[in-house]
């Protein structure tokens, strides 16, 4: 299966070998004349920056955060959504503390499956990306997903970006040509050793057969960063997170590094090598370097050196885990080639299953997100994925554990609370705050629980933490139901000139509890919390300028006058078509959903 391939090195006649993975009958590489071996030392800050240090651009705390850039073979799908929900929530934190937030996303467009997608539709490779990009944008929209750069890798300045580093990594003496003969998963883009495979050679992931394929192409040295990344890996327990991904990163590395091909000489849908024009750049050694190239969106100069200043590293990679080894083991040793930092951080979140299956075509069970988005909004899709799946591990979804979360957490513990307090208020005090909420919290523990919490909540979203962020709000929610249900305002009211003036504050208390939430949820259900800051009274502008200070007790001043109460988030309801004498357990799980929709105020 392994085989030793000689290449030259332009450095008096010195030769190395490498240790390459699937090789049959390969012949001896041609040789290549390429510049001395740069050996770069682990211990150097500039060759790799990775850890808890702020990345500053231009005098300010910048943090730049990447979806992978999504491959256009098919439309987006939830796997996708729930990525980029994860970032857009992170990169809304991040903007509260007051960071320059770069937050990057964008499609991969180039390869086989692409084109024969494109194909399979009647379409060009260029229509066929077009349309999808589109598609996923539309999304992004829909979902509130609030990113800064849209890379795309079929955008000319990425393909300039892509030439150069490949230029780079070239004149480290890292490529050298061989021929390849293995097994290759199309729908991959990736040979495939054959003890991974399952029976008849098919694809775990995709559970389709591989094929033979024997290509003359470029490969990267990737053996010889063997010991740099285990020594990375080491020193870096944050580089790979959650830990158990790390522990999967460290036992790859240290199972052996072989030496992957980055072009194709079958596939002409891509960036043509530059040394080359014959084949094509590797789909993913192409992709990775939309990171450096989405940089570049509003620069004139168009080259590495200005996408580095522009603020790589990345602070974070959140990336789906089955794409793991490709940011956590090739990425790294790509830039260490080129001499460029690595990511502070990979985050690889776990996958999504309905109703306990793997989703797919063939069950018939695939989870639509325009569907989604249609049915309950993108409040209620985002808030719940981030809560009930803990970030970093599989989560499943199942429609009737969807209602039932969203109609406790958002229509009832949030949106009653809300609703009836400001009836209250309206209804007693002309809706306006009759004390400053510092005030009305004198004497009270209420102020402690909830000061806590959102510090809590901060910790939570600072550690990745989001389903114990989502937790820890909506302990403030239950609280402040606790607290009115016991303090009972309603009678207070009747108890004359002193039970007035307590029941006022209670409610004042209630509010800016409420005024809190709206604050600390804001990354999760933006849309949302804007309804809520409307009630309380505030602008639109006034909600757009918030920052996480504004978690702090002592927003609402006496005087402030609210808004006419409205539902700020309606239950979920279900409508039955069964018999009358149909059992009522059947009917709840035949019955068709009927949704009302969010009341926008």
């Amino acid at each position: 299966m392994a085989t030793r391939v000689q290449c030259s090195v332009q450095n008096g006649f010195r030769f190395f070998s490498l240790s390459t993975s699937g090789f049959r009958n390969s012949k001896t590489s041609q040789q290549i004349s390429f510049r001395k071996f740069k050996h770069f030392s682990t211990s150097r800050g500039a060759i790799y920056c990775t850890g808890s240090g702020r990345n500053t651009v231009n005098g300010e705390d910048t943090f730049v955060l990447t979806t992978p850039l999504y491959y256009v073979n098919a439309p987006p799908h939830m796997g996708s959504a729930y990525t980029t929900i994860a970032a857009d929530a992170i990169a809304r934190f991040q903007r509260l503390l007051g960071k320059n937030v770069v937050f990057i996303t964008g499609t991969d467009e180039h390869g086989e499956k692409i084109a024969n997608s494109a194909a399979a539709n009647g379409s060009s490779p260029s229509e066929h990306c077009d349309a999808v990009s589109q598609a996923y944008k539309a999304l992004w929209k829909e979902l509130n997903i609030s990113y800064d750069k849209f890379i795309r890798t079929t955008d000319p300045i990425h393909e300039t970006i892509v030439k150069e580093f490949y230029t780079k990594v070239l004149a480290s003496g890292d490529i050298y040509r061989a021929d390849y003969e293995g097994l290759y998963c199309i729908s991959c883009e990736e040979y495939k050793d054959e003890k991974e495979l399952l029976e008849n050679n098919c694809c775990p992931v995709h559970l389709k057969s591989c094929i033979c394929r024997k290509e003359d192409n470029y490969f990267f040295a990737l053996s010889k960063y063997q010991k740099q990344l285990e020594e990375i890996l080491t020193e870096n327990s944050d580089f790979v997170q959650p830990s158990f991904r790390l522990n999967e990163v460290q036992g790859w590395v240290k199972s052996g590094l072989r030496d992957f091909s980055i072009s194709r000489s079958s596939v002409s849908w891509g960036i043509p090598v530059p040394n080359d024009p014959n084949q094509t750049i590797y789909v993913w050694f192409d992709a990775l370097l939309g990171y450096l190239s989405a940089l570049l969106a509003d620069k004139k100069q168009i080259d590495l050196h200005t996408a580095i200043s522009a603020g790589w590293p990345a602070s974070l990679h959140l990336i789906g885990k089955d794409i793991l080894r490709f940011h956590a083991v090739y990425w790294p040793a790509m830039l260490l080639s080129a001499g460029v930092s690595l990511p502070r951080k990979v985050f690889g979140h776990g996958f999504l299953t309905k109703d306990g299956l793997k989703m797919g075509k063939s069950l018939g069970n695939t989870l639509e997100p325009s569907e989604l988005l249609q049915k309950f909004g993108p409040d209620a899709v985002r808030y719940f994925f981030l809560k009930e799946v803990e970030f970093g591990s599989d989560g499943d979804y199942s429609e009737d554990r969807f209602i039932n979360i969203i109609n406790a957490n958002l229509a009832n513990a949030i949106g009653n609370l809300l609703n009836r307090t400001l009836g209250l208020l309206r209804k007693n005090c002309e809706s306006t705050i009759s004390d400053d909420a510092a005030i009305a919290a004198e004497g009270t523990t209420f102020r402690d629980t909830v000061e806590k919490l959102v510090e809590k909540a901060r910790e939570h979203y600072e550690k990745l933490e989001l389903s114990s962020a989502c937790a820890s709000i909506l302990e403030i929610g239950n609280a402040g139901n606790a607290y009115i249900d016991e303090r009972a305002p309603w009678s207070l009211f009747k108890q004359g000139e002193n039970g007035f003036q307590t029941a006022s504050q209670d409610l004042v208390i209630v509010l800016e509890a409420i005024r809190i939430i709206a604050v600390a949820l804001s990354p999760v259900t933006p849309s949302l919390s804007m309804r809520i800051y409307n009630q309380l009274g505030f602008s639109e502008a006034e909600f757009n300028s918030i920052s996480w200070s504004d978690t702090r007790w002592g927003g609402l001043q006496q005087g402030h006058v609210t808004a006419q109460p409205k539902p700020i988030f309606s239950r979920i309801e279900f409508e039955t078509e069964a018999g009358d004498e149909a059992p009522k357990q059947q009917i709840k799980k035949k019955g068709k959903q009927k949704v009302q929709q969010v009341i926008e105020s």
